[in-house]
């Protein structure tokens, strides 16, 4: 198979068409808006994303859901996470029973708190739910689109699924590992995008590389412990949709995330923040989604609670580092009663 139809024009959607159009694949990439769509063809750029990025001729440019539906047997949903829902709906008249399904944003459903591949799950019934799986990893579209190395896994219930995805999407420079916990991965690689925001308060206000570190482990501890309760694998968490998009996210100049996280650091409000980024930061909505699974479990996530609190009750980020800096002392390793082995 090398053929592969995504959907979805912004950055990362974008920068994979690229990237994939360049070893040899042959791709559709489906825009929603007709003004980006004929921007594309006219100039070989897309005008809002990666605006500086060339797009070759072979990256063929379409509206319309039946053409990007019929081009391929391999559909890359790379729209934002709380739009997912929609824009499958949408596709559903088109899809088949040979459809391989590969989610690609990041995030957990606000109302249903389903990650991406149970969302594709839910409204696909006729597709089997080991042909439904997700690319995920510390994969920053602007690297990716210049062809920079880049490491990412692929993740689907079945190993012979997973290792079809790792076919289509390994290059050169884009080496792709398998695997089957496709909860672990989602989970993951979604939930890093609150510690993200985190980072960025903490680099906002100048409190260090020991805090920054403090973090990405403490925050990589409490992810684990929300995957351990759902089922997922907690050697997952170890690989690259794990401590490796975590760092990534926590660290690079490229995370919109920790940008949000810095700019909220600096006193303006959230909808301020927002309204100022072109592109989606999807760990303001996935704090909501991780927040709650937390508390459907019952499982401690304190760093999480903390980015809830100043995003959306407006507490001190000062003061939520103190509160987390002065909770009871614990062993490193621990577990809530039931995950203890």
């Amino acid at each position: 198979m090398s053929s592969i139809t995504l959907f979805g024009a912004g950055s990362w959607g974008t920068a994979l068409s690229v990237h994939l159009a360049s070893a040899g694949r042959d791709v559709v990439l489906w825009a929603r808006r007709p003004e980006v769509a004929e921007e594309i063809r006219r100039t070989s750029h897309n005008p809002t994303y990666l605006p500086e990025l060339l797009i070759p001729s072979s990256v063929y440019i379409t509206t319309d859901l039946k053409t990007a539906a019929g081009a391929s047997d391999l559909w890359g949903m790379a729209v934002p996470s709380q739009q997912l829902r929609a824009r499958a709906e949408h596709l559903r008249p088109h899809v088949h029973e040979d459809v391989q399904l590969v989610a690609l944003s990041k995030g957990i459903e606000n109302e249903t708190l389903l990650t991406m591949s149970q969302v594709l799950d839910d409204v696909f019934e006729s597709v089997p739910s080991s042909q439904i799986g997700a690319l995920y990893g510390p994969s920053h579209a602007e690297e990716v689109a210049e062809g920079r190395p880049t490491a990412v896994v692929a993740a689907a219930p079945d190993k012979e699924e997973a290792r079809r995805i790792q076919k289509v999407f390994m290059t050169e420079r884009l080496r792709v590992y398998m695997n089957t916990d496709v909860l672990g991965v989602e989970i993951g690689g979604s939930a890093k995008n609150v510690l993200a925001i985190a980072a960025g308060i903490a680099d906002g206000v100048s409190y260090g590389d020991n805090a920054k570190a403090a973090l990405i482990t403490r925050g990589l501890a409490e992810i684990r412990r929300l995957g351990q309760a759902l089922g997922a694998d907690p050697q997952t968490f170890s690989g690259l949709a794990g401590i490796g998009d975590l760092v990534v996210t926590c660290m690079s100049e490229h995370s919109r995330n920790r940008y949000l996280g810095e700019q909220i650091s600096t006193g303006k409000s959230l909808d301020k923040v927002l309204n100022e980024m072109a592109m989606v930061a999807e760990g303001v909505r996935t704090t909501r989604s991780v927040y709650n699974l937390a508390k459907h479990h019952g499982v401690e996530m304190p760093i999480t609670e903390a980015v809830h609190a100043i995003l959306f009750d407006d507490k001190s980020p000062r003061k939520m580092v103190k509160r987390l800096m002065t909770r009871s002392a614990k062993h490193e390793n621990w577990l809530p009663t039931t995950l203890e082995q």
